[in-house]
């Protein structure tokens, strides 16, 4: 058989396979005469052949397909020639396979007693005798003591049992930390081949924790790389989401532009519930409700400065909102970002630190932390650097 692969790659082909029948009755030619003077009889027999070795075996093969039907033996006389008178009496020739002679005959065997690693089938052998119209009926076992008896219990299965066969590991499913790897679990015959009938309380486990001792990050430097945007406009082009992981995590989206140029306004951003799958290092959008932990929020008040003059109404909050903003913009002292740290890897996916600074606002001077409110620190960021991958080692 040739098989040709049309779907996908996991599609399996079965084959059933029918044993054709390759045991047969045959007929045998006359046997000798009974007498040599005087007529006597002569019959045919039937014995089982092996159609692939051309050759005959032993009766209990053909009883195995009901297809077979056992010839029946065939009788005429022969020798009729009278006696000469110097002898007197008939000649009966000594044939163990004349009929009517009582012969052994066996049942079929048993099941086996075990379906691998050695096992015993049994059988019940009887002596019977056959009439010349082919009547079969068991006679004492003394009557056929002149061939030996056939045997009544024989070994079987005596291969080996399937037994589990556990391939390599494969590689840690991260590069640095801890990961998980797995590895395949076949279950093998006596002849090498897949099969089934391992028992599944001693299958071996099929994945495993890995620590891969690389450490996931180094320390991070402090060395500030040249950066001239003031740290919100910085802060909302720079800001890094969550990173997916292989636990459901929620990831924030970049936060849209500020509602309005003026004054207080909105702004929002989408928050998904995502998931990395290892295997095809892809990611898969979950339901929300699969994230555990507080959900990010979506949305948030922007201060886009004053809006030149004009009289705007507000709402308490808006107004609340709006005195705190012009209040920390009235400061001379705030937080800006400074730019980055370097990247803490040289391939393979790295980070970088945003350099937080304390500025005099008027002649965007560093000036010392303590002028600055704590409070209003802005929060660290991260982004992702040196996404290219490594060379092989």
């Amino acid at each position: 058989f040739q098989i040709h692969y049309a779907g996908a790659a996991d599609s399996s082909v079965q084959f059933i396979f029918y044993q054709p029948i390759i045991h047969r009755w045959r007929e045998t030619d006359f046997f000798p005469c009974s007498a040599s003077c005087g007529g006597g009889y002569q019959l045919t027999s039937a014995e089982c052949f092996d159609l692939r070795s051309n050759r005959v075996v032993a009766d209990q093969y053909c009883h195995y397909y009901p297809e077979n039907i056992k010839p029946k033996p065939k009788l005429q006389e022969c020798n009729l020639d009278p006696c000469p008178a110097s002898d007197g009496y008939k000649q009966i020739m000594p044939y163990d396979l004349y009929h009517p002679l009582p012969r052994w005959e066996s049942t079929p065997w048993t099941a086996c007693s075990s379906s691998c690693g050695g096992g015993i089938q049994s059988r019940s052998v009887s002596c019977v005798e056959e009439d010349i119209q082919g009547h079969i009926s068991p006679v004492e076992e003394w009557k056929c003591m002149y061939t030996p008896k056939m045997p009544v219990v024989q070994p079987c299965n005596i291969f080996d049992c399937p037994k589990w066969l556990a391939q390599e590991w494969s590689p840690c499913t991260v590069t640095c930390g801890q990961g998980l790897r797995y590895r395949v679990v076949l279950c093998i015959d006596h002849r090498g081949m897949h099969t089934g009938g391992c028992s599944p309380k001693t299958k071996p486990h099929i994945k495993e924790e890995c620590i891969v001792p690389t450490p996931c990050y180094k320390p991070k430097e402090k060395l500030p790389v040249e950066a001239k945007l003031p740290w919100y406009k910085q802060a909302q082009e720079l800001e890094e989401g969550a990173v997916v992981s292989e636990e459901p995590s929620f990831i924030p989206e970049a936060w849209s532009t500020c509602s309005v140029t003026c004054g207080v306004g909105s702004q929002v951003r989408l928050v998904k519930c995502q998931v990395l799958l290892s295997f095809s290092q892809s990611v898969a959008d979950l339901p929300i409700d699969e994230c555990e932990g507080p959900k990010p929020v979506s949305q948030r008040a922007c201060y886009s400065g004053p809006c030149s003059g004009e009289a705007t109404e507000y709402t308490p909050e808006e107004t609340e909102l709006l005195y705190s903003s012009l209040q920390e913009f009235d400061e001379l002292y705030d937080w800006e970002y400074e730019g980055f740290t370097e990247c803490s890897e040289s391939c393979g996916g790295g980070v970088q630190e945003a350099v937080v600074s304390c500025l005099n606002k008027q002649t965007r001077e560093t000036a010392d932390e303590t002028l600055c409110v704590t409070s209003r620190r802005p929060p660290q960021l991260l982004k992702a650097c040196s996404l290219d991958p490594c060379p092989p080692r």
